[in-house]
């Protein structure tokens, strides 16, 4: 289309359309792709509001001869999703439920509406929608309808097809229709075309639960009730556009238990699923062993049958998941009750769509051949004969799904990079066909034909039914335009593949990538597209991921939105500045950094590490944001106040609003922010008055002596660590630290060390002779021999010195400052290198880092931008969180009994990165009761103060931290170990200045006696 085509377009689509309509870079580069291996660029993306607005775009559309394609939560895994011409949005405005009959049983629902919201609304009627795909929290209904989505619930409740009345549709050419039964809502010609085949439709259908490729035809059969709207499922958007659907409603089970049967391998748990289906299980899911993580909570075995029963009370739905371990020949079998272990279980099983895509050596796979389904009584010799396939042609794949139903998902490590790679796809796909038919099967059996299999239709039905497929898509849209190239008369399966438009050499990047080989191109492929990041609202176990979206709900600040920019970005042709590219800032722009993908995200995106990366080339040899030279270098600044003794003043220039309003609008601060107040004594500075008064005391006493460890022999000597924010400004969260610390038994060691030297005392009635010592200085006068205690000089003891500060980096990463982060983590190695030293046991003592955000920085952006540097992985190993050098170096001690409730948020890079389960047992060790909330405080170090992001700052605070906090009243005690989290809490009016509070303060209160 010429330039002035698409100008034409643009301005008829804008006249016509009420709605959103974006002919920009960033609009066309999120949908160039959707779940599958494909890419297709459209012309421009349309955001109706109402169906009228869908029979106006359409009519241009048609007018000028421009293809269009439907699109919901863009999960599709055969390509349906992608077009070159107009792409029609249901998500942002038609997302509606129109109403819900509790008594009929049924709900009218708008095709954006994502499923989970329909499962919302009828779970009050203890009714719920059947089918629930995996990716239930995004997928939406228009989808469903399109591709007829399935589910694990498919043995109880069948197809979407099978739960769809009545649907409302505009054709290509404007008609408005209303599918129904008895050729009601029929395009005219339709019937005839039907009443002319009706031995063939009678005829070439194979039979079985999950036969979804190809046309539904057989549905307007007279003995089928010649149901329309049956017809019209899975024809992915090809015969019309749904703008409304009834759709009917099940009863839910009031009670459910979760029965996990073990089986020594894959082939017995296929060959035993089909014999489960007479005790009419709610599900029959499988997977082996190959997809599951080692403390996954499985009973041992090589692989696994997911079978869940329903009932009216807990005892019936036990009783009958009870009946099914004993009718089943297992290994081993494990029966769950409680909602959250069958919620962990089901997590398992639901994130297999993202971690498939990953060999567990690393190694990429790939959709194409996702969801085959055969007989479920020829399951166990179809997967025989599968295995047997990808080993000839020297591919691996890790299959999972639906064995119930006989439909198998699996990714495998096609090599779609290299045309040898992409012939043998072909190879293996043609092969796959013949073998899935040989077995009776569907080539689709949940996910739709689409782009990746297509072609192969004729396999499955001969050259007859498929050109009778196309007569009945000509009747529906006479003039191709919807959705060209799926279904019918389809493109070639290894054309428009979305990797062949990548870099074929790495770029030249910054951090080490050591999960992709140091391919940047590699990791940005990690996104696959499941979406998991686009769940719009958080609950128990919704985890971090992806604050920004849930608080905007726009694409491109989700992470898969902004993982497509990028890897338009290094496509180059949408969007065409590289790394100077503005719509790869801006949709980065709202990322907190928060981390939470890294661990969400089933595929392992880090799209804070991509950030960084992306801001470093971005502001290469350019001017930055104020903010970045105000909070990136928030240390140096810091560090600067408390070296001239500035603090006071400083935090008396801040209370004044006048200059603290220019303050915050020269350093790019959200004039919505209070500046934090910098503490009168840094957290170092106090410890080295605590040193030298604690160094007089032992030369009163005659010598220096270390109580016996509560496990015998010397104390755990940790280093705590002085990050930033509790050196300069909450040094009382060190200072808490270390009398816990120092109560459970162990030496602590503050930065920067002082030196070391050789120091005899006496040891439980001992000498020790020659002892290194960190943290003390050195010993005058040389080796003692004449068998008189050694001490310290107090006067030695010097002050911390703000030049020889360690520092993770922190602030630097996350605004992209790389060069002078790595610069930064250099001087720190030097500074730490001690640790390593062979005078040190082992590698040298822990380190304890209070705040979570360093803590992670240390644990992973360290040795990942200085990948070559052994010391950083060394450092990186010693790092451990507060709770963390507790249980492992004081697993006797007992904490102080507090009994009380505890209300807050665990840290987004604790979550992600450090992990939160010995900070659960300390608090419940401590009897501090009730949950920590999850999802992000919103502040998330630099992003909350900068100016144009308090809106979306605030917002993620009141997804889930500020509600807990509001309904746990004023008892709790409110815990976030982070700066942050913490300063949010404070500044934020909605809830009148709630103090939070780090850990090792809330158990350093409950110690016997004096503070430090």
């Amino acid at each position: 289309m010429t330039e002035m085509d698409l100008g034409e377009l643009r301005s008829e689509l804008r006249k016509a359309v009420r709605g959103e309509v974006a002919f920009d870079a960033t609009a066309r580069a999120l949908t160039t792709m959707d779940a599958s291996n494909y890419r297709r660029v459209p012309l421009g993306v349309v955001a109706p509001r109402d169906a009228d607005d869908v029979a106006a775009a359409l009519s241009v559309c048609s007018r000028l001869r421009v293809p269009v394609v439907a699109r919901g939560g863009g999960t599709s895994i055969a390509g349906q999703a992608t077009g070159t011409g107009v792409v029609l949005d249901f998500t942002r405005h038609m997302n509606r439920i129109v109403s819900l009959d509790a008594q009929a049983r049924t709900a009218v629902v708008q095709p954006g509406v994502v499923l989970d919201r329909l499962q919302e609304a009828a779970a009050p009627h203890g009714l719920r929608f059947g089918p629930d795909p995996s990716t239930h929290s995004r997928c939406t209904l228009g989808g469903m309808i399109g591709n007829n989505s399935c589910g694990s619930h498919s043995v109880a409740w069948g197809t979407t097809a099978d739960s769809v009345r009545e649907l409302s549709v505009v054709t290509a050419r404007g008609e408005f229709l209303s599918p129904g039964r008895s050729w009601s809502g029929a395009p005219e010609g339709l019937r005839a075309l039907v009443e002319g085949e009706l031995g063939r439709l009678r005829t070439g259908f194979p039979d079985l639960p999950r036969r979804i490729s190809g046309y539904a035809l057989d549905a307007l059969l007279p003995e089928k009730g010649a149901d329309v709207a049956r017809s019209f499922c899975g024809s992915e958007g090809t015969l019309g556009v749904l703008t409304e659907a009834v759709v009917a409603l099940v009863e839910a089970p009031r009670a459910r238990a979760l029965a996990v049967l073990a089986y020594a391998d894959e082939s017995a748990a296929a060959e035993a699923a089909a014999g489960l289906l007479p005790h009419r299980p709610l599900t029959v899911e499988g997977m082996a062993a190959d997809l599951v993580r080692a403390d996954a909570g499985l009973p041992r075995g090589g692989a696994w049958l997911f079978v869940e029963t329903g009932g009216g009370t807990a005892a019936e739905a036990r009783a009958r998941a009870d009946a099914i371990v004993r009718a089943a020949d297992v290994v081993d079998s494990l029966v769950v009750t409680d909602p959250a272990g069958q919620q962990a279980l089901w997590r398992v099983r639901e994130d297999a769509s993202g971690t498939a895509t990953r060999m567990p050596d690393g190694t990429e796979a790939w959709p194409g051949w996702e969801d085959c389904a055969v007989p479920p009584a020829r399951l166990g010799p179809y997967l025989r004969d599968f295995r047997g396939l990808l080993t000839s042609h020297g591919l691996r794949g890790t299959p999972y799904g639906h064995f119930g139903d006989g439909c198998i998902h699996v990714r495998i490590d096609f090599d779609l990079l290299s045309r040898e790679g992409i012939g043998r796809f072909r190879r293996f796909s043609e092969e796959l066909a013949e073998l899935v038919v040989a077995h009776g099967g569907s080539l689709s059996g949940e996910h739709g034909d689409g782009q990746a299999r297509a072609e192969l239709l004729p396999k499955m039905y001969g050259e007859e039914m498929v050109a009778l497929f196309e007569r009945a898509k000509s009747v529906w849209d006479p003039d191709g335009l919807l959705n060209p190239g799926m279904l019918v008369r389809p493109a070639a399966l290894d054309e428009n593949l979305r990797f062949t438009v990548l870099p074929r050499e790495p770029v030249d990047v910054a951090f080490g990538y050591p999960h992709d080989g140091g391919d940047f191109s590699a990791a940005v492929r990690r996104c696959v597209g499941v979406a998991k990041c686009r769940t719009e609202t958080a609950g128990p176990g919704s985890g971090v991921m992806c604050p920004s979206f849930r608080a905007t709900g726009e694409e491109e600040h989700s992470t898969r939105g902004r993982a497509r920019l990028l890897h338009e970005m290094l496509a180059g042709e949408v969007v065409t500045d590289g790394w100077a590219s503005t719509e790869v800032r801006d949709a980065l722009d709202l990322c907190l950094s928060c981390k939470g993908c890294r661990s969400d995200c089933p595929v392992g995106v880090d799209m804070a590490t991509y950030k960084a990366e992306f801001l470093h080339h971005h502001y290469e040899g350019r001017r930055r944001p104020a903010a970045h030279y105000t909070m990136g270098w928030l240390p140096v600044w810091l560090a600067t106040v408390s070296r001239l003794r500035l603090a006071g003043p400083v935090n008396f220039l801040a209370s004044v609003r006048p200059l603290a309003a220019v303050a915050k609008r020269l350093g790019g601060i959200a004039p919505e922010r209070e500046i934090p107040r910098v503490a009168g004594e840094t957290f170092t500075r106090w410890w080295g008055r605590r040193a030298r008064a604690q160094a007089r005391r032992e030369m009163r006493e005659g010598g220096v002596v270390y109580e016996e460890h509560p496990d015998g022999g010397l104390p755990k000597q940790v280093i705590l660590w002085p990050d930033t924010f509790t050196e300069y400004l909450s040094p009382s969260v060190g200072k808490a630290a270390a009398r816990v610390l120092e109560a459970a038994g162990m030496r602590v060691l503050p930065w920067p060390p002082m030196g070391k030297g050789l120091l005899r005392v006496p040891v439980v009635g001992r000498w020790l002779r020659r002892r290194p010592t960190v943290g003390l200085p050195p010993l005058p006068g040389g080796t003692p021999d004449d068998g008189v205690p050694t001490v310290p000089n107090p006067s030695a003891v010097p002050r911390a010195a703000p030049h020889g500060r360690v520092c993770c980096g922190l602030t630097y990463v996350s605004t992209g400052q790389l060069d002078r982060a790595r610069k930064v983590m250099r001087r720190t190695l030097d500074l730490l290198y001690p640790l390593g030293d062979p005078a040190f046991p082992g590698e040298g003592p822990p380190i304890v880092v209070l705040e979570p955000s360093c803590a992670a920085a240390l644990r992973t952006d360290l040795p990942e931008l200085l990948p070559d540097d052994p010391r950083a992985q060394r450092v990186a190993s010693a790092v451990l969180t507060f709770a963390e050098a507790l249980e492992r170096h004081a697993p006797n001690w007992t904490p102080p009994r507090l009994d009380r409730p505890v209300v807050g948020q665990t840290h987004c890079h604790q979550h992600a990165i450090l992990g939160d389960a010995p900070d659960r047992r300390l608090r419940t060790a401590a009897g501090l009761t009730g949950e920590l909330s999850g999802g992000c405080c919103g502040l998330a170090g630099n992003f909350g103060f900068e100016k144009g992001h308090y809106e979306v700052s605030v917002a993620c605070a009141e997804e889930q931290l500020l509600p807990a906090v509001r309904a746990a009243g004023e008892g709790p005690v409110v815990l976030a170990d982070g700066f942050s989290c913490r300063t949010q809490l404070e500044q934020l009016e909605q809830l009148g200045g709630r103090k939070g509070r780090h850990l090792a303060e809330v158990l350093a209160e409950g110690l016997d006696g004096p503070e430090m």
